[in-house]
């Protein structure tokens, strides 16, 4: 890939100035549309050799376009708050929205090239790196972002002679330090790791592009021209209406035997046994969370399941075991226009907790799959690959040692009836049931079938889902306790021989 590029260029000042005024007025055309529209958002990826012009030629940019309307993020070593989460949160946070333009220093591609580049990584660990990077990018232009990644490039002596003349400059000598003269002795090894890293991944939808930096002039109207063109062909595409025309049909097992119609929803448990029980599950629950090993580790508690099946009251005596500073609950509705304007699992990024902490989810990223699926309000191809895209961010947590727990809390359709009516006549609880809960009840069978769909695509080793029959909700609240302290018992075992192992 470098060797077939011409590093050689010169562009003559008087061409340059010409050129660059025709090239700013047309960017700040298609800025100005990209904010009208706000179809897409625009992500860049700056990447390269040091000393190869990356950081003046954002700087051109913010001269060149509205700098109110770029988000420009440098990414180096994560912070404290970072390190808590999977390594994608802090990049997930930073996502530009629809109409925006997001530049994006150090990110995702670097420190897995560095760390290779260093020797502090095996083969198979980079080669997990890239994949989980296709993956991620695959999603990112599949949610429509226009994603667009250039690498800056020069020659071992080309960047030797950058480095001295900055050095030599007053102006601009800060701008070398040792950590540049590191990398610039070890300039094999760092091209030796990024040109099969670019090759992995460059892909049609997100190309590499690479930029030669020993000329500026150069640099700049090659990489101008082509943020440009890319802008311009996206805005100029006519809209694509990505809602099917009427939802597709979801066929039910041959057998008639599902994941849901093997549950034995009645399940016996008295008062009295309850609350002997509950007192002893939430006290464990208690003394887990404040034992010094879980300040390594977190929870991200999912509940999903039909409506008036017991969510709420499993999620009460949940939090009742907790201490009100250590967990948050994160009630998931229909996305407000904040969320619409970014990636789908945005919103459930940003409220991934950090070491020593509890996330309760009731509802969550699985309405994709389920309520969007079934209500038509989104493509059959977003909700298909939308299995995929959850298992790889259930995995990312997983690896940070965030352990998911998913309650699919299930009752009959009889049941479910008999607590429409209670609701409807007791005063308190008149504001649980809705017209849109009626309409859910008329499509049971087809939510039916969405679930076990669901239930058999992501519930895997890592992640599985717990069935919880919940026609007697005492019976649910204490399955839901116990697989919980269970499931967080386990993970402590694991990480316990783990460091062992080390030792």
């Amino acid at each position: 890939m470098f060797e077939s590029a011409d590093l050689s260029h010169h562009v003559p000042k008087a061409v340059f100035k010409r050129e660059e005024t025709k090239l700013r007025e047309a960017l700040l055309d298609a800025q100005f549309d990209l904010a009208a529209q706000r179809r897409f958002a625009v992500l860049i990826l700056i990447a390269g050799v040091e000393g190869a012009g990356k950081g003046e030629t954002v700087n051109l940019l913010n001269e060149w376009m509205d700098p109110r309307h770029i988000g420009v993020r440098a990414f180096f070593q994560p912070t404290d708050e970072e390190r808590e989460r999977p390594d994608a949160w802090r990049f997930w946070r930073a996502l530009p929205p629809k109409g925006r333009i997001g530049v994006f220093f150090g990110a995702w591609h670097t420190m897995p090239m560095v760390r290779r580049a260093l020797g502090e990584t095996t083969e198979a660990e980079f080669a997990q790196a890239i994949g989980d990077i296709r993956r991620l990018e695959t999603m990112l232009c599949d949610e429509g972002v226009l994603l667009l990644k250039y690498w800056f490039h020069m020659s071992k002596k080309q960047q030797k002679q950058r480095l001295k003349a900055l050095e030599k400059n007053e102006a601009t000598r800060w701008r070398v330090t040792e950590h540049e003269w590191t990398f610039h002795e070890m300039y094999d090894e760092f091209v030796g790791v990024s040109e099969p890293f670019l090759r992995e991944t460059s892909t049609g939808e997100a190309p590499w592009i690479v930029i030669p930096g020993a000329d500026p002039r150069f640099r700049a109207l090659t990489f101008g021209r082509h943020l440009l063109a890319a802008l311009r062909e996206r805005l100029d595409e006519k809209p694509v209406k990505k809602l099917p025309d009427k939802t597709p049909p979801l066929l039910a097992p041959a057998d008639k035997v599902t994941v849901l119609s093997a549950l034995a929803l009645d399940q016996p448990l008295t008062r009295d046994d309850y609350d002997k029980e509950l007192e002893v599950l939430q006290g464990r629950l208690n003394a887990l969370v404040r034992d010094p090993r879980f300040k390594e580790m977190a929870v991200v508690a999912v509940f999903e399941g039909n409506d008036s099946a017991g969510k709420g009251g499993a999620i009460r005596r949940v939090t009742g075991a907790l201490d009100a500073r250590s967990y948050q609950t994160v009630s998931i509705a229909a996305p407000s226009e904040e969320e619409r304007a970014q990636p789908y699992l945005w919103r459930f990024w940003r409220h991934l907790p950090g070491r020593g902490q509890v996330a309760i989810f009731d509802r969550s990223w699985y309405g994709r799959v389920l309520v969007e699926r079934v209500e038509g309000f989104c493509a059959e191809a977003d909700w298909m690959r939308a299995y995929g895209e959850i298992n790889d961010f259930e995995e990312a947590m997983v690896r940070h040692r965030i352990v998911v727990v998913k309650f699919w809390l299930a009752i009959s359709k009889a049941e479910q009836l008999k607590r429409f009516k209670q609701r409807e006549k007791v005063a308190f609880k008149r504001f649980k049931i809705t017209p849109e809960d009626w309409r859910n009840r008329e499509k049971w069978d087809r939510y039916e079938t969405a679930i076990c769909d669901m239930v058999d695509r992501t519930s895997t080793a890592t992640a599985p889902w717990t069935l919880v029959e919940a026609n007697n909700k005492l019976y649910a609240r204490i399955k839901v306790l116990r697989t919980l302290c269970e499931a967080i018992e386990a993970a402590m075992e694991t990480t316990g021989k783990k460091r062992k192992n080390k030792g």
